[in-house]
Parts: C-alpha cells; sequence; structure tokens
C-alpha cells in the first residue's frame, strides 16, 4: 500500500490580482492534509473518503480505460486527477492497472465546515502524488504542480492555481500565476510528457523564509465562502470598469513586491506594513466590484488584530471563511484570542508546514 499526504494552505496576500498572468501572491502551506492511501485491486478499483462515504465510488477496466459505475459522485477533482496522471503514465509506457484509493481529510471542521483551507488543491495534488508513486513515474515538484495544476483546472475552470503550489512545495511561498490561455492552447498541440517538462510562461514559485519573531494567527469567522463564484463576480466587474481594475492590479503588485522583498531582508516591519497596504487594496476592489471580499466579522476579526498591534487581513476569496494576523511580540495575542471568542471567531490552532522534500517522504 502506498501512502501519501498534501497540506492545506492560506493566501497571506495578493489574492484576486494573482488570478491575472504575472501578478504575484504569498501563500502558506499549513499542517492540515488531505491524505490517500492507493492499493492494488483485482477486478474492481473504488473510491473512498472517510467523510462522504455514501458517494463511494467503484470502477473498472475497459481496456486502459477507467469506467465508472457510478458518475453522479462528488469526487470530480480526484477523477480529475486519476484520469490526467494515467495519461501521463501511459506517454511514459505504464501498464495500466486496478486499485483501490482512500481519502481522509482534515482540512474541513468536524461539523464539515469548510475552513477554506485549499481542500480540493490538496486532494488533487495528494492523488496525484498516490498515482505517481503506485506507477514509479518521475516526480520533481514542478512535475507534481504541473499535472496537478492541469486535473484542478479541468474541473474549476478559473483561479490562480496557487492552492496547488502550497500543497507541493509546503512553507512560505511567492507565487506568480502561468498564462492559462497558453496552457489550454498548448495541451491541444503538445504531448502531455513535453508539457510537464518545459516552462510555462510567467510562472513563478519561490520559497519564503519568514523573520523569526514572525507569529502567523489564523481566525475563522464560521462561514465558508466559494472561491470560484467570489472569482467569477470580480471577473465580471473588471471587464465594466477597466481603468479602476488596471489601478487594482498594479496597487497590487507594487504592494507585493514590497512584501516579498521584506521576507527576504527579514523585516518583520516591512511585512506587517505590506499586510495592512494590502487590506486596503482588497477593501477598494470590493467597494468597486460590489463583491463582499471582508464581511463584517472579518472586519470585526481584523479590526480586533489591529487594536492588538498586529497586521491583519482577509484570507483568500473573502467573503467568509478565514482571515491572517501577522504579530510580533508587542502583541497581546492571548487578549486578541479572547476578543475574538466573544465576537464569536475561532482561532484555528494550526502551524505552517516545513518545506516539502519529495525524496523524504
Amino acid at each position: 500500500m502506498i501512502k501519501v499526504k498534501a497540506p492545506g494552505k492560506l493566501y497571506i496576500a495578493g489574492e484576486y490580482a494573482v488570478v491575472e498572468t504575472g501578478y504575484p501572491s504569498i501563500i502558506v502551506a499549513l499542517d492540515q492534509f488531505v491524505t490517500v492511501e492507493i492499493s492494488r485491486s483485482k477486478s474492481f478499483g473504488s473510491i473512498v473518503s472517510k467523510q462522504y462515504r455514501e458517494d463511494s465510488v467503484y470502477w473498472r477496466r475497459r481496456g486502459d480505460q477507467m469506467i465508472l459505475d457510478n458518475r453522479d459522485n462528488t469526487f470530480n477533482y480526484i477523477i480529475s486527477a486519476i484520469q490526467l496522471t494515467e495519461e501521463y503514465a501511459q506517454s511514459l509506457g505504464r501498464a495500466m492497472e486496478v486499485y483501490d484509493l482512500r481519502i481522509n481529510s482534515d482540512l474541513d471542521s468536524p461539523n464539515g465546515k469548510k475552513y477554506g483551507l485549499g481542500s480540493s488543491a490538496a486532494v488533487t495534488v495528494a492523488t496525484v502524488k498516490a498515482l505517481c508513486r503506485f506507477y514509479k513515474l518521475p516526480l520533481t515538484k514542478s512535475k507534481l504542480f504541473k499535472l496537478s495544476a492541469i486535473a484542478h483546472l479541468d474541473v474549476q475552470g478559473n483561479g490562480s492555481l496557487g492552492d496547488i503550489a502550497a500543497s507541493v512545495y509546503g512553507g512560505w511561498i511567492a507565487y506568480r500565476s502561468f498564462d492559462r490561455n497558453w496552457l489550454m492552447a498548448a495541451r491541444m498541440q503538445e504531448d502531455l510528457t513535453d508539457l510537464v517538462n518545459k516552462p510555462w510562461p510567467h510562472l513563478m514559485i519561490t520559497q519564503l523564509t519568514p523573520p523569526e519573531d514572525l507569529k502567523l494567527i489564523i481566525g475563522w469567522t464560521g462561514s465558508p465562502a466559494s472561491t470560484s463564484h467570489l472569482v467569477d463576480k470580480v471577473a465580471i466587474q473588471k471587464s465594466n470598469q477597466h481603468e479602476t481594475y488596471a489601478k487594482f492590479l498594479a496597487d497590487s503588485k507594487a504592494c507585493l513586491d514590497e512584501l516579498i522583498n521584506g521576507f527576504k531582508d527579514g523585516s518583520l516591519t516591512v511585512i506587517k506594513d505590506g499586510i495592512k497596504r494590502n487590506r486596503e487594496i482588497l477593501q477598494h476592489l470590493a467597494a468597486f466590484t460590489k463583491v463582499p471580499i471582508e464581511t463584517p466579522i472579518l472586519k470585526k476579526m481584523c479590526d480586533i488584530a489591529v487594536d492588538h498591534s498586529a497586521a491583519a487581513k482577509s484570507s483568500g476569496a473573502g467573503g467568509g471563511d478565514c482571515g491572517i494576523v501577522v504579530a510580533d511580540s508587542h502583541t497581546d495575542i492571548d487578549s486578541m484570542i479572547e476578543s475574538w471568542k466573544q465576537n464569536g471567531i475561532q482561532q484555528l490552532a494550526l502551524n505552517v508546514h516545513p518545506v516539502i522534500d519529495l525524496d523524504k517522504e
């Protein structure tokens, strides 16, 4: 049996702008995981999730093709990851086999609510990673990212794929999205093996090292949000207000360039200032797109953090889910968290997942 895991993520800065080709963001991987186990089977295979046992999928082979016995399932990202990885395996001459896939996730709350930690990305990465091990395929972080990004994009259709990068690389990363129009065209013309081996236009994934005294604290509003729906809403508005949106992109890029330099220089002051500035930039985006990025409870969470000498903002698409706080020795963290509790905000006791080494897993 093969067992692998992929961590969840949170956006630190650069949201929304990062969906545009070449615009930077900062993302962190967290120590909550999707775990995938794979083992050989005989005539029939299965896909079973601990969280969704009633929706288990059973399948068989017809030649090299996977034939699902139940197409009405909740495992779209897993199926896409399987199909993409098997296409890659066949291009490398591997014979297809039948297997059982078991998935377990701790990226959602015990009662099933989503924390917004990138569960769809993590399950995609974990599935691709498990199958690459199963078929003994050559694997690097770059190849794992590219295979997972294609599989995820096939299902979601939008987004930056930064959550995929965080699940692949671990730690803190600076991420700049690739040209998705180029990828769609390239997939029609190029062999998958060539595609994952070549550079992708504008893609950048760089590991960052935070200052030693930086403390990352995560607050959860208890209200899940749909990233793809919120991104779609912003996309609709940007075409109506092109100049305003272009200014948002320029402001976000300038802010993120400073933030990334703050990490490189080990300056917590620059990082905190950048977080505050990025919050303001997202507030301006919300105002002209009418998209509720910073909900009232997220605003309360951030304001409480600022009152306790920290920098804070919504994380990811906003609209609910999580906010992040960058604190230092001047922050009274216990008092801040107590104030959160009084306002219905829960601290998620999560840590940053270390940089991933595929060779040591």
